[in-house]
């Protein structure tokens, strides 16, 4: 594995030893790393894997069944993608998962190739989304390196105001505006206010309002 390239993870909870096996040798004859667990609690248990992933998951297991392992996910904010397989599924059963952020839902028996496209299609997505993810966490961590008074000061060079008009608004000496608008850019990394701007759009940072 390259330096750029991210470890990507199949993950298989199935309370039936078969079912397990089968799909991860399927899965493995494919390139794909696979990790099976028996029950839902088992998987809950496992240490958060940090990079793209999937989730095939039973619907009708005992003690915690697929429906509600999905709903623990999402109450825990785990957001990878998961494509459910049943012997016992419906319409209203697919529905509801579907409509808690279900990537697929095939009943027993499917068919290898199109549950194989439908994990490639899954782990693409969450592929984008980890890299966004990573993203934004590294814009919040530059920010909180921003004391107060740099980060007050950043939010109105966002708005498009010189150092002269942000000295006004707040009161202080213009020198005082350059030197704190220098250290926001180091730490932030950039070197013009558009990127500043670009940043603070990523990050959900709403300016103050001005009146010139």
């Amino acid at each position: 594995m390259t330096k750029n390239q991210l470890e990507v993870k199949v993950f298989i909870v199935d309370d039936d030893p078969s079912v397990r096996r089968g799909v991860a040798r399927l899965l493995r004859s494919s390139g794909f790393e696979v990790e099976a667990f028996p029950s839902a609690r088992e998987f809950l248990a496992r240490e958060r894997f940090d990079g793209p992933a999937c989730l095939i998951l039973d619907v009708m297991m005992d003690e915690m069944d697929g429906l509600d392992l999905q709903q623990e996910l999402n109450t825990r904010g785990l957001t990878l993608p998961i494509i459910f397989i049943t012997g016992h599924g419906d319409i209203p059963m697919s529905v509801q998962a579907m409509k808690e952020g279900a990537a697929d839902f095939f009943p027993k028996p499917f068919d290898d190739g199109a549950l194989l496209e439908s994990v490639r299609r899954a782990l693409e997505k969450d592929t984008l989304d980890y890299r966004e993810r990573a993203e934004l966490a590294g814009i919040k961590e530059r920010l909180a390196r921003l004391t107060p008074r740099e980060y007050e000061i950043f939010t109105y060079v966002i708005t498009g105001l010189l150092n002269k008009q942000i000295a006004g608004e707040l009161g202080i000496a213009e020198k005082t505006v350059k030197v704190h608008r220098g250290r926001v850019t180091r730490k932030l990394g950039v070197v013009s206010v558009a990127e500043l701007v670009r940043l603070s759009e990523r990050a959900g940072i709403t300016p103050p309002e001005v009146v010139l």
